[in-house]
């Protein structure tokens, strides 16, 4: 009887182990998987100001290819004015 006592708490060690490594396991899913959230919402944040920029470079450019230079202030004002 004794040995199988024995045996069971080894099994039921060795399962309360495995149990206690899968929780740790997913907290560390967990944890990773808000990092890569941050990094993606900060990814999306540096796109948009990329594409701000982008599109007050192409408006500044075709005001200056035409030297209208009150265009140019009114592209700058409202550029400055977003910042």
């Amino acid at each position: 009887m004794s040995e199988l006592s024995d045996r069971a708490r080894r099994r039921a060690r060795g399962a309360a182990r495995r149990a206690r490594d899968r929780y740790h396991a997913s907290r560390a899913v967990e944890a990773r998987l808000h990092a890569l959230e941050e990094e993606a919402q900060e990814a999306r944040q540096l796109q948009r100001r990329v594409a701000e920029l982008t599109d007050v470079v192409t408006e500044l450019l075709i005001p200056i290819h035409l030297r209208d230079d009150a265009r140019v202030e009114d592209v700058l004002e409202r550029y400055r004015s977003r910042l």
